[in-house]
């Protein structure tokens, strides 16, 4: 794993990681957009053929941010649980053994439209959940990409993707970071979820995140 690539964003400086995720230094906090934990069970309830294995996946994920970067807090950009669906047996059993190995952690969640269908997470995850905005330092911390009229937004939603074009008809498609100056948009944590492509635009800083990094691309750069 590569280092994060740092940038600067509304004054201040944020850390993009290749495992999808941004640490703000400063609050100690880690910023997961849509891990829409329990998806594939919901699809299989649907008899869907999907993976196995995508909710432990996300756990371990989380674990290897947590070994590497200090954090004192996790803020969820929304759609934390998929669906209604996701609520099984198997799901709530691994999140709840996750959160007693991290019992100090402060969990937050900012609502999402998943989550206005699925509910919020059982009591026992001990996860704050509020409604956006959540507002801390320059940022106003969303699930839905709508600007503010005060803050810079950081939200999720739309799953945010690259492509790359290469000789012919070779495209790679990436997930990516997506800043501007009112909207910026993180990709989606979680597995086995769609993604949005985006496009590069005067004004907006495009990070892709493949081989184990994050790479700029468009119109800006990291510090």
């Amino acid at each position: 794993m590569t280092e994060p690539l740092r940038i600067e964003h509304a004054g201040a400086e944020l850390w993009l990681l290749a495992d999808k995720a941004l640490y703000w230094p400063e609050q100690q906090a880690l910023l997961i957009a849509d891990i829409h934990f329990g998806k594939a069970a919901a699809y299989r309830r649907l008899g869907q053929p999907v993976p196995h294995g995508t909710t432990a996946a996300n756990l371990q994920r989380l674990d290897g941010l947590l070994a590497r970067y200090p954090a004192r807090e996790i803020i969820f950009l929304g759609d934390f649980l998929h669906a209604p669906e996701s609520r099984g047996e198997a799901t709530l059993a691994a999140l709840r053994r996750w959160r007693q190995a991290h019992p100090d952690l402060r969990l937050t969640l900012v609502r999402g439209n998943h989550d206005l269908r699925a509910g919020d997470p059982p009591d026992d995850l001990a996860v704050e959940v509020v409604d956006e905005p959540l507002l801390r330092g320059p940022f106003a911390l969303q699930h839905e990409p709508r600007p503010h009229p005060t803050h810079a937004v950081l939200a999720g939603h739309l799953h945010p993707a690259f492509c790359l074009l290469g000789k012919g008809r070779q495209r790679l498609r990436l997930p990516c970071f997506s800043f501007e100056a009112q909207v910026s948009l993180l990709p989606a944590f979680g597995e086995f979820t769609g993604a949005m492509e985006v496009d590069a635009a005067p004004g907006r800083r495009l990070f892709v995140v493949g081989d184990g990094g994050v790479w700029a691309v468009g119109t800006g750069s990291g510090l």
